[in-house]
């Protein structure tokens, strides 16, 4: 498993669907599994859960982003996991840290417009 956590300005929703096309375009075989938004007072939480196949590994493999927004102020952290084909532990993480690394520049690239 391979995590990533930044800190943005912005609202969750335009974070959530900036990353949702960044993301599915990104790759052939990427698409959004399931989203969930939950709103309490001023704070603002996502979850989404992506998956693609790995070339590499011969498999498919999840990203799963957590997004919390407060004030314009945005903490999204992302993970992934399933890239290995082993039975005890993991000898190829290399989708995961593809998938990972999509996630990665779009956040870096994301701007409030």
């Amino acid at each position: 498993m391979a995590k990533y956590t930044c800190e943005l300005q912005g609202t969750m929703q335009q974070f959530c669907q900036y990353l949702k096309n960044e993301l599915i375009r990104s790759s052939f075989s990427a698409s959004l599994e399931e989203e969930d938004y939950y709103h309490i007072h001023d704070i603002n939480i996502g979850t989404l859960v992506f998956e693609r196949y790995s070339y590499t590994g011969k498999n498919r493999l999840s990203l799963t982003v957590n997004v919390v927004e407060h004030h314009n102020h945005i903490r999204a952290t992302a993970m992934s996991s399933g890239g290995s084909q082993a039975l005890f532990f993991k000898i190829n993480t290399f989708g995961e840290d593809a998938f990972l690394d999509k996630f990665k520049e779009a956040s870096k690239k994301f701007k409030v417009y």
